[in-house]
């Protein structure tokens, strides 16, 4: 990580996959695969995976003279990594963003292999593939979803149990109404028929089928 060493306590801007507007804010710490913003309001996590451009910020700016608090958000802050960090977010209210134009708001519950649990208020248990993951954002302590309290959102386990990896979830999924990428395109919503060689069947509305891989599959939950 020599090469971006140098932009450390710098203000930065990133863009990374799936995102059109940029987000700034200053290089405070670096992993192998992750690196980590403050903007002056958020800590985000972004996983190198997802960079696609970084550049310095112009220091005449007002917003590059950002203070960062010195309690962090994880208590862990040497040596990260993508997973370590989500193993530190297990049970931290946080916000997720895979694509399109909505996060996902909630905790980390499981990590598997290749892929993470989350439970969100509004779309409950939902499978993440770690490759689709653009950045997480963990909340003040103090938060909760909504302003809810915790009675209003339990933990609710899954009937399903959890595979090692997202390919094994999605075979255990096989025959259930599923959503695919939140439902943002209708198109990814029905009945997931079957799972071979990487190419998901998916029964639409219409009784059409669909062929989808799996590897572009974000996010996948049971309404």
């Amino acid at each position: 990580m020599t090469i971006l060493n140098a932009l450390l306590d710098k203000q930065v801007e990133l863009f990374v996959s799936g995102k059109k507007t940029p987000i700034r804010g200053k290089l405070i710490n670096l992993g192998g695969d992750i690196l980590v913003l403050y903007n002056g309001q958020q800590f985000l996590y972004v996983p190198l995976l997802h960079l696609q451009q970084l550049t310095l910020c112009d220091e005449s700016k007002e917003d590059a003279f950002i203070t960062v608090p010195t309690d962090l958000p994880f208590e862990d802050q040497k040596d990260i990594s993508f997973r370590k960090i989500l193993m530190n977010a297990k049970g931290v209210f946080t916000e997720i963003y895979t694509s399109g134009n909505q996060s996902l708001h909630g905790y980390v519950t499981s990590i598997m292999n290749d892929y993470f649990v989350f439970y969100s208020p509004v779309y409950h248990i939902v499978y993440i593939p770690m490759q689709h993951m653009k950045y997480i954002i963990p909340y003040d302590p103090n938060v909760t979803p909504y302003s809810l309290t915790q009675e209003k959102f339990p933990l609710s386990p899954s009937t399903i149990t959890l595979a090692r990896t997202f390919d094994q979830q999605l075979k255990k999924l096989e025959g259930q109404f599923v959503v695919l990428d939140i439902g943002e395109n209708p198109n990814k919503i029905g009945q997931l028929k079957s799972l071979q060689n990487n190419l998901i069947e998916l029964v639409a509305a219409g009784g059409e089928t669909l062929f989808l891989h799996m590897d572009h599959i974000k996010t996948v939950h049971l309404p």
